[in-house]
Protein backbone atom coordinates (compact mmCIF):
# COMPACT_ATOMS: atom_id res chain seq x y z
CA UNK A 1 0.00 0.00 0.00
CA UNK A 2 1.34 3.40 -1.01
CA UNK A 3 1.88 5.83 2.09
CA UNK A 4 -0.08 8.51 2.08
CA UNK A 5 -0.08 11.52 4.50
CA UNK A 6 -2.52 13.15 6.41
CA UNK A 7 -3.90 16.35 6.19
CA UNK A 8 -2.28 17.14 9.65
CA UNK A 9 0.91 16.10 8.47
CA UNK A 10 0.87 17.75 5.54
CA UNK A 11 0.09 21.02 6.98
CA UNK A 12 2.84 20.21 10.02
CA UNK A 13 5.32 22.79 10.75
CA UNK A 14 6.94 21.20 13.49
CA UNK A 15 10.94 20.78 13.19
CA UNK A 16 11.00 23.31 10.88
CA UNK A 17 12.49 27.40 11.34
CA UNK A 18 10.96 30.03 9.41
CA UNK A 19 11.97 33.39 9.04
CA UNK A 20 9.90 36.26 7.88
CA UNK A 21 11.19 39.42 6.97
CA UNK A 22 8.97 42.51 8.16
CA UNK A 23 7.36 40.11 10.65
CA UNK A 24 5.98 43.01 13.17
CA UNK A 25 3.97 44.20 10.27
CA UNK A 26 0.17 44.73 9.89
CA UNK A 27 0.40 41.87 7.78
CA UNK A 28 3.46 40.20 8.48
CA UNK A 29 2.09 39.94 12.35
CA UNK A 30 -0.65 37.95 11.54
CA UNK A 31 1.33 35.42 9.08
CA UNK A 32 4.02 34.81 12.04
CA UNK A 33 1.11 33.83 14.01
CA UNK A 34 -0.01 31.53 11.58
CA UNK A 35 3.41 30.15 10.92
CA UNK A 36 4.27 29.73 14.78
CA UNK A 37 0.61 28.30 15.41
CA UNK A 38 1.61 25.67 12.78
CA UNK A 39 4.21 24.13 14.76
CA UNK A 40 7.29 26.36 13.07
CA UNK A 41 10.14 28.37 15.39
CA UNK A 42 10.13 31.69 13.83
CA UNK A 43 12.61 34.38 13.61
CA UNK A 44 11.12 37.69 12.94
CA UNK A 45 13.20 40.37 11.33
CA UNK A 46 12.95 43.81 11.66
CA UNK A 47 15.16 47.02 11.54
CA UNK A 48 14.42 47.21 15.12
CA UNK A 49 16.38 44.85 17.06
CA UNK A 50 13.86 45.43 20.12
CA UNK A 51 10.51 45.67 17.78
CA UNK A 52 11.77 42.01 16.44
CA UNK A 53 12.14 40.31 19.79
CA UNK A 54 9.12 41.79 21.62
CA UNK A 55 7.32 40.40 18.50
CA UNK A 56 8.96 36.95 18.73
CA UNK A 57 8.46 36.54 22.81
CA UNK A 58 4.50 37.49 21.80
CA UNK A 59 4.29 34.46 19.77
CA UNK A 60 2.06 31.31 20.79
CA UNK A 61 3.49 27.64 21.22
CA UNK A 62 6.10 25.90 23.34
CA UNK A 63 8.98 26.39 20.93
CA UNK A 64 11.32 29.30 21.38
CA UNK A 65 11.21 32.25 18.59
CA UNK A 66 13.59 34.70 17.94
CA UNK A 67 13.91 38.41 17.00
CA UNK A 68 16.56 39.28 14.69
CA UNK A 69 18.11 43.24 13.36
CA UNK A 70 17.51 43.14 9.85
CA UNK A 71 17.59 45.84 6.84
CA UNK A 72 16.29 44.18 3.40
CA UNK A 73 17.73 46.88 1.80
CA UNK A 74 21.11 46.39 2.77
CA UNK A 75 22.84 43.25 1.57
CA UNK A 76 25.43 43.59 4.75
CA UNK A 77 22.40 44.13 7.16
CA UNK A 78 20.87 40.30 4.92
CA UNK A 79 24.46 38.68 4.80
CA UNK A 80 24.42 39.07 9.09
CA UNK A 81 20.92 38.86 10.03
CA UNK A 82 20.89 35.70 8.17
CA UNK A 83 23.62 34.30 10.19
CA UNK A 84 22.21 35.74 13.26
CA UNK A 85 19.17 33.99 12.14
CA UNK A 86 20.92 30.58 11.89
CA UNK A 87 23.24 30.90 15.04
CA UNK A 88 20.26 31.22 17.49
CA UNK A 89 17.70 28.87 15.17
CA UNK A 90 20.35 26.34 14.05
CA UNK A 91 18.80 26.62 10.59
CA UNK A 92 16.65 28.32 8.30
CA UNK A 93 13.82 25.82 5.99
CA UNK A 94 11.28 28.48 5.68
CA UNK A 95 12.03 32.00 3.99
CA UNK A 96 9.22 34.59 4.02
CA UNK A 97 9.72 37.68 1.71
CA UNK A 98 7.60 40.09 3.23
CA UNK A 99 9.30 43.07 4.13
CA UNK A 100 8.89 46.64 2.32
CA UNK A 101 10.54 49.85 2.86
CA UNK A 102 9.31 52.78 0.49
CA UNK A 103 6.85 55.38 -0.30
CA UNK A 104 3.61 56.64 -1.38
CA UNK A 105 4.90 58.78 -4.41
CA UNK A 106 1.96 58.54 -7.61
CA UNK A 107 2.65 59.01 -11.18
CA UNK A 108 3.22 62.91 -10.70
CA UNK A 109 5.25 63.21 -8.16
CA UNK A 110 7.42 60.22 -7.63
CA UNK A 111 11.18 60.76 -9.42
CA UNK A 112 14.11 58.33 -9.99
CA UNK A 113 15.37 58.19 -6.30
CA UNK A 114 12.11 57.53 -5.02
CA UNK A 115 11.61 54.80 -7.81
CA UNK A 116 14.80 52.98 -7.39
CA UNK A 117 13.93 53.21 -3.44
CA UNK A 118 10.77 50.81 -4.30
CA UNK A 119 12.74 48.50 -6.60
CA UNK A 120 15.88 48.00 -3.97
CA UNK A 121 13.16 45.86 -2.18
CA UNK A 122 13.00 43.32 -4.83
CA UNK A 123 16.67 43.82 -5.12
CA UNK A 124 16.88 42.68 -1.45
CA UNK A 125 14.37 39.72 -1.89
CA UNK A 126 16.77 38.48 -4.34
CA UNK A 127 19.80 38.21 -1.99
CA UNK A 128 17.91 36.86 1.02
CA UNK A 129 16.33 33.94 -1.26
CA UNK A 130 19.42 33.06 -2.70
CA UNK A 131 21.01 33.27 1.21
CA UNK A 132 17.94 30.58 1.56
CA UNK A 133 18.89 28.64 -1.10
CA UNK A 134 22.50 28.52 -0.50
CA UNK A 135 22.49 27.66 2.93
CA UNK A 136 19.25 24.86 2.59
CA UNK A 137 21.81 23.11 -0.17
CA UNK A 138 24.38 22.97 2.02
CA UNK A 139 22.77 21.23 4.61
CA UNK A 140 21.13 18.65 1.55
CA UNK A 141 17.43 19.47 2.94
CA UNK A 142 14.06 20.97 1.64
CA UNK A 143 13.12 24.71 1.41
CA UNK A 144 10.56 26.79 1.29
CA UNK A 145 10.86 30.55 -0.12
CA UNK A 146 7.90 32.69 -0.34
CA UNK A 147 7.60 36.39 -1.67
CA UNK A 148 5.09 38.15 -0.88
CA UNK A 149 3.40 39.99 -3.69
CA UNK A 150 0.01 42.21 -4.34
CA UNK A 151 -3.34 42.35 -6.38
CA UNK A 152 -1.03 45.04 -7.79
CA UNK A 153 1.59 43.12 -9.41
CA UNK A 154 -0.95 41.62 -11.69
CA UNK A 155 -3.76 44.50 -12.31
CA UNK A 156 -3.66 48.39 -12.59
CA UNK A 157 -5.51 50.15 -10.21
CA UNK A 158 -8.80 51.57 -10.78
CA UNK A 159 -8.40 56.03 -10.84
CA UNK A 160 -11.61 56.66 -10.03
CA UNK A 161 -10.82 55.00 -6.80
CA UNK A 162 -8.50 57.28 -5.82
CA UNK A 163 -9.05 60.37 -7.28
CA UNK A 164 -9.85 63.22 -5.01
CA UNK A 165 -9.30 60.97 -1.83
CA UNK A 166 -5.47 60.47 -1.82
CA UNK A 167 -2.62 59.80 -4.09
CA UNK A 168 -2.47 57.01 -7.24
CA UNK A 169 -1.80 54.22 -6.40
CA UNK A 170 2.16 54.42 -6.69
CA UNK A 171 3.65 53.21 -10.36
CA UNK A 172 6.68 51.90 -8.14
CA UNK A 173 5.06 49.90 -5.96
CA UNK A 174 3.29 48.49 -8.92
CA UNK A 175 6.79 47.89 -10.95
CA UNK A 176 7.95 46.42 -8.04
CA UNK A 177 5.41 43.61 -7.16
CA UNK A 178 5.16 42.93 -10.86
CA UNK A 179 9.06 42.06 -10.74
CA UNK A 180 8.42 40.03 -7.67
CA UNK A 181 5.87 37.58 -9.46
CA UNK A 182 8.03 37.43 -12.19
CA UNK A 183 11.03 36.99 -10.23
CA UNK A 184 9.18 34.12 -8.07
CA UNK A 185 8.94 32.26 -11.58
CA UNK A 186 12.85 32.43 -12.37
CA UNK A 187 13.71 31.16 -9.56
CA UNK A 188 11.81 29.02 -8.97
CA UNK A 189 12.75 26.55 -12.84
CA UNK A 190 16.30 27.18 -11.56
CA UNK A 191 16.14 26.20 -7.97
CA UNK A 192 13.19 22.99 -8.33
CA UNK A 193 16.01 20.77 -8.70
CA UNK A 194 17.96 21.87 -5.33
CA UNK A 195 14.60 20.93 -3.59
CA UNK A 196 14.00 24.62 -2.83
CA UNK A 197 10.44 25.53 -3.88
CA UNK A 198 9.83 29.53 -4.69
CA UNK A 199 6.25 30.74 -4.80
CA UNK A 200 4.46 34.10 -4.23
CA UNK A 201 1.45 35.12 -1.99
CA UNK A 202 -0.25 38.01 -3.48
CA UNK A 203 -2.70 39.71 -0.92
CA UNK A 204 -5.79 41.62 -2.33
CA UNK A 205 -7.09 44.73 -0.91
CA UNK A 206 -6.25 44.73 2.60
CA UNK A 207 -6.16 48.37 3.79
CA UNK A 208 -5.20 48.93 8.01
CA UNK A 209 -7.00 51.88 10.07
CA UNK A 210 -4.24 54.05 8.63
CA UNK A 211 -5.93 54.26 5.15
CA UNK A 212 -8.31 57.16 4.51
CA UNK A 213 -12.11 55.67 5.26
CA UNK A 214 -13.28 57.15 1.73
CA UNK A 215 -10.65 55.67 -0.10
CA UNK A 216 -11.96 52.13 1.58
CA UNK A 217 -15.37 52.20 0.58
CA UNK A 218 -14.34 53.01 -2.44
CA UNK A 219 -11.99 49.77 -2.99
CA UNK A 220 -15.37 47.88 -1.50
CA UNK A 221 -17.58 48.70 -4.11
CA UNK A 222 -14.82 47.25 -6.59
CA UNK A 223 -14.38 43.70 -4.90
CA UNK A 224 -16.82 41.35 -5.88
CA UNK A 225 -17.00 40.37 -2.24
CA UNK A 226 -17.95 43.93 -1.39
CA UNK A 227 -15.80 43.58 1.68
CA UNK A 228 -11.68 44.30 2.59
CA UNK A 229 -9.56 41.41 3.80
CA UNK A 230 -8.62 40.68 7.50
CA UNK A 231 -4.86 39.74 8.11
CA UNK A 232 -6.27 36.41 9.61
CA UNK A 233 -7.41 35.30 6.55
CA UNK A 234 -3.49 35.25 5.10
CA UNK A 235 -3.00 32.61 8.14
CA UNK A 236 -4.13 29.65 5.60
CA UNK A 237 -2.61 30.29 2.58
CA UNK A 238 0.99 31.05 4.52
CA UNK A 239 1.39 27.81 5.96
CA UNK A 240 -0.53 26.14 2.77
CA UNK A 241 3.04 27.67 0.52
CA UNK A 242 5.44 26.63 3.65
CA UNK A 243 4.46 23.55 4.19
CA UNK A 244 4.55 19.81 2.39
CA UNK A 245 0.81 20.34 1.93
CA UNK A 246 2.23 22.68 -1.64
CA UNK A 247 4.82 20.16 -2.27
CA UNK A 248 4.40 19.96 -5.84
CA UNK A 249 3.45 23.44 -5.86
CA UNK A 250 6.37 26.19 -7.35
CA UNK A 251 6.53 29.14 -9.29
CA UNK A 252 3.25 30.04 -8.91
CA UNK A 253 1.48 33.23 -7.39
CA UNK A 254 -1.27 32.50 -5.33
CA UNK A 255 -3.67 35.41 -4.72
CA UNK A 256 -5.81 35.79 -1.52
CA UNK A 257 -7.98 39.37 -3.25
CA UNK A 258 -12.07 38.27 -2.54
CA UNK A 259 -12.13 37.83 -6.53
CA UNK A 260 -10.85 41.07 -7.35
CA UNK A 261 -8.30 39.75 -9.88
CA UNK A 262 -11.13 37.66 -11.67
CA UNK A 263 -13.22 41.03 -12.67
Amino acid sequence: MTFEPTIDSLFDLHGKVALITGGTGYLGSAMSRALAEAGAQVVITSRALARAEEAAAALPGAQAHFGVELDHKSEESIMTGFARAVELAGQVDILVNNGQGGNAKDLTTTDQQHFDEQLANATGYFLLARECRDHVVARKEQGSIVNIGSMYGVVGSYPDAYQDISEASPVAYHALKGGVVHMTRHLAVYWATDNVRVNCLSPGPFPSDKAPLGLVDRLIEKSPMKRMGSPSELKGAIVFLCSNASSYVTGQNLLVDGGWTAW
